[in-house]
């Protein structure tokens, strides 16, 4: 291989890279009646997540999860591979039809813990399950940011430290950040994303 062609492959190489968008779950009730607080800030930040180049992430069947994918698929910037699903059953066919991308997991609640693993986790409302997805990101040490107008544990968790631990010494205001738009969600996104890069190594480190 010549020197240009060397030069040619390292440039597709290099773009490659830089393609790689960041996924962003977004977490919550999986019953929410359209048109209420949680649907539409759901749709609202799912749309903005893509309007702004992430892709977007979620349990994959109903309530927030299904508003969050729809929002992302009416994004100006939406591109087929934007909505991932990561549905708690073998079968593909449980998830909602704004799921571009469906990974039948069949670990039932436990599928919690690669939702939360994304880059960044953003919550609008939610109840046990929600709350169990918060306590994972937070172990693994993801931002997290939750709607504090929108009732269940995003409320209840916006603002706080879900536990003591120090985790970013280098972000001392380190919690989860409570907001009550997308706006404010995505520049709270954009501020942080590239600081909170540390990945959980184990429960014993």
């Amino acid at each position: 291989m010549n020197e240009r062609h060397k030069r040619r492959k390292g440039e597709i190489m290099e773009n490659k890279k830089t393609e790689r968008r960041k996924i962003v779950a977004v977490i919550g009730n999986k019953h929410v009646d359209e048109g209420s607080i949680r649907h539409q800030m759901a749709y609202a930040i799912g749309k903005a997540l893509v309007d702004n180049g992430y892709r977007v992430l979620t349990g994959g069947v109903n309530g927030v999860m299904k508003a969050a994918m729809e929002g992302a698929r009416a994004s100006k910037n939406y591109r087929e591979g934007d909505t991932i699903a990561i549905i708690p059953s073998f079968d593909s066919e449980m998830a909602n039809e704004y799921a571009d991308i469906v990974i039948p997991t069949g670990l039932d609640a436990m599928r919690n813990a690669i939702v939360s693993n994304s880059y960044a986790v953003i919550g609008v409302g939610g109840g046990a399950g929600t709350l169990c997805e918060y306590a994972f990101a937070w172990s693994f040490k993801r931002l997290i940011i939750a709607f504090e107008n929108t009732g269940g544990w995003s409320e209840k968790l916006a603002g706080t430290k879900i536990a003591g631990d120090n985790r970013y010494p280098n972000v001392p205001e380190d919690k989860v950040y409570g907001v009550t738009n997308a706006d404010e969600a995505i520049a709270l996104l954009n501020k942080y994303i590239d600081v909170y890069t540390t990945r959980h190594r184990g429960i014993v480190e």
